[in-house]
């Protein structure tokens, strides 16, 4: 039996009887349970009860046992002196409050609607189950499974916003510098995603805003900030970007980081350090102000249309400086736009409009309702236990609600659980 469980009957009411004594015997009537509060202090805040006829106005404190007022030093708490009434599960000690009469206490286990009970008894079984409600989750009411996956993936897009924050901090609340950093990481995937954000912090965007008008410049900025210009290799491109990098480092002050912070081994040659350098080169040598031409996308083909870039013509043959290969254009395919999309440009225009206080939560579920499923052993499992995803938004949702929900079992917050334990 946990604590939630007591607050979930508490605010919801779900008393067998509508007769409620207290240990001494007094009827207590439930006017209003009050306001339920999840910082410190009572667990129940401005409830008004009736207990032998005499009205009373104040704050409820809930326990498994009433011996956990002592346990958590409550009669020392000012903010304990206006409870009114103790909830708990057993009764084991008599508590006292200021003016030393008994505290009105009410155990619950004698009062609670019994197919409730039930119903968190088999929620909480401690049958080994990937998600708590496994077994039930398919007779969820359509309608409030609906409802419930648009609130989970906004709460996922509020989180990743939030984690964005202290970026948009550092960077002076440059939307663009913070767009470019994120933009750099998620491009180096997980097995890069690290290293390829120190890599873009290494650079002042200051600096990038100078040179992205030539390619060149920019080409010896990003690649050799990268470290991968430090090499003796007879190859006429490379020297060019080590000879215009040599002048940048001079110029602006800039120390490069080690490649050797990069991963080429498992990797496909596609997802290369060096082939995701060139493309963003492309990318930021085409659009000279992305965060405000993002901004203004609202379709994902046109996040397609935008992200349609070409890499050096060098790198149609290359995935290294070193070495020669088969040619091939080496775009950014649609399915990694998707991941850019997800990952980073939504959380970051909700904060941004956020700000402004101008959210239009169509502007976002047009776009990720027509980005495909994802593809994750969370999305997999969800569909053998019978909950299918057709596109992105789907994914998205199951992935907040297994991992901020099920993972922690924190069913009394979630609606699948409130619904199943009301049955």
């Amino acid at each position: 039996m946990k604590e939630d469980f007591l607050h979930y009957v508490w605010q919801y009411k779900l008393f067998a009887s509508k007769k409620l004594i207290t240990t001494k015997n007094e009827e207590i009537l439930v006017l209003n349970t009050g306001t339920h509060n999840k910082n410190s202090g009572p667990d129940f805040l401005n409830a008004q009860l009736k207990i032998k006829n005499q009205l009373w106005v104040g704050n409820v404190e809930i326990h498994l046992k009433s011996s956990d007022w002592y346990a958590h030093f409550h009669e020392v708490d000012k903010n304990y002196d206006a409870v009114i009434l103790h909830v708990v599960w057993e009764d084991d000690v008599t508590v006292f409050m200021k003016n030393n009469a008994p505290m009105p206490t009410l155990v619950i286990k004698d009062v609670v609607v019994k197919s409730a009970l039930q119903n968190y008894k088999n929620l909480f079984s401690k049958q080994q189950r990937w998600i708590p409600c496994e077994k039930e989750i398919t007779t969820v009411d359509a309608f409030i499974f609906t409802h419930w996956k648009e609130r989970l993936f906004f709460e996922r897009l509020e989180r990743k916003s939030d984690e964005m924050k202290l970026v948009l901090e550092e960077n002076k609340n440059d939307f663009e510098a913070v767009l470019f950093q994120l933009l750099v990481k998620n491009f180096g995937l997980k097995v890069n995603g690290e290293a390829f954000f120190r890599f873009a912090k290494s650079i002042d965007y200051a600096i990038l805003r100078k040179v992205r008008f030539d390619e060149n410049q920019l080409s010896a900025l990003l690649f050799g900030q990268a470290g991968f210009l430090e090499e003796v290799i007879e190859d006429e491109y490379y020297l060019q970007l080590q000879n215009e990098y040599e002048y940048l480092k001079h110029k602006y002050n800039i120390t490069p980081i080690s490649k050797n912070v990069f991963s080429f081994f498992r990797m496909r040659p596609h997802n290369f350090p060096t082939i995701r350098i060139a493309q963003l080169v492309g990318l930021y040598h085409q659009h000279q102000n992305l965060f405000s031409k993002i901004l203004e996308i609202t379709s994902l083909q046109d996040f397609y249309v935008l992200f349609h870039v070409s890499v050096n013509p060098f790198w149609k043959t290359h995935f290294t400086f070193d070495k020669t290969s088969k040619s091939s254009t080496k775009k950014i395919t649609q399915s990694f736009v998707d991941l850019l999309i997800i990952n980073t440009i939504m959380p970051l225009k909700f904060l941004y409009y956020q700000r402004k206080s101008e959210i239009d939560a169509a502007d976002f579920l047009g776009v990720i309702r027509n980005i495909k499923a994802e593809k994750n052993s969370i999305v997999s499992k969800f569909k053998n236990i019978g909950v299918k995803s057709e596109n992105g938004y789907d994914t998205q949702a199951l992935l907040e609600l297994k991992n901020n929900y099920c993972t922690k079992k924190r069913c009394l917050y979630c609606a699948i659980g409130v619904q199943l334990l009301n049955k």
